[in-house]
C-alpha cells in the first residue's frame, strides 16, 4: 500500500482543497492528511475560522481523505513520514523546494494550485462584501 501525507490549515473548504486532496490521493492509495491545530496556527499568525475540531471532522468526510492528524510544530514531518511509512509528500507548488529535505525519506511531490482561489482570496472578498 503506498502512502501519501499533506498539510495545511485547510479552513474554509473551496475546490481548489479538493483538488489538492484529489490529485495527492491518485498518488497513492491511502492519504493522510496533518491539519494545523489552532495554537500551531497561533505560532504562524493564521487565524482559522474553524477551529481544529471542525475542520477535522470536515476532512474526514471528504472522500479522497483516510486519515486525519493534527499539525503541532514545523519540525514534525520527517518524523510523521517515519511513523506513517509515508511514501510520498505532497504540498502545493507555492511551497516549491522548502520540503526537500524530505527527499531522503520519501518522494517529494509539489502540485500546482488551482488558479483564481484560496482561503485568503475568500477571505478578501467577504470582507470586501462586507465593508462596501
Amino acid at each position: 500500500m503506498k502512502k501519501v501525507i499533506t498539510y495545511g490549515t485547510f479552513d474554509l473548504i473551496h475546490n481548489g482543497h479538493i483538488n489538492l486532496l484529489r490529485r495527492a490521493k491518485e498518488l497513492g492509495d491511502y492519504l493522510i492528511v496533518a491539519i494545523s491545530t489552532d495554537e500551531f496556527n497561533q505560532i504562524k499568525n493564521k487565524k482559522a475560522y474553524h477551529s481544529y475540531e471542525n475542520r477535522k471532522i470536515i476532512l474526514e468526510a471528504i472522500r479522497y481523505v483516510d486519515e486525519v492528524i493534527p499539525e503541532e510544530k514545523w519540525e514534525q514531518k520527517v518524523n510523521d513520514v517515519i511513523h506513517h511509512n509515508v511514501d510520498i509528500f505532497v504540498m502545493g507548488d507555492d511551497w516549491e523546494g522548502k520540503f526537500d529535505f524530505l527527499k531522503e525519506h520519501c518522494e517529494v511531490v509539489y502540485l500546482p494550485r488551482t488558479i483564481g482561489i484560496s482561503t485568503s482570496k475568500i477571505k478578501e472578498d467577504l470582507y470586501k462584501v462586507n465593508n462596501g
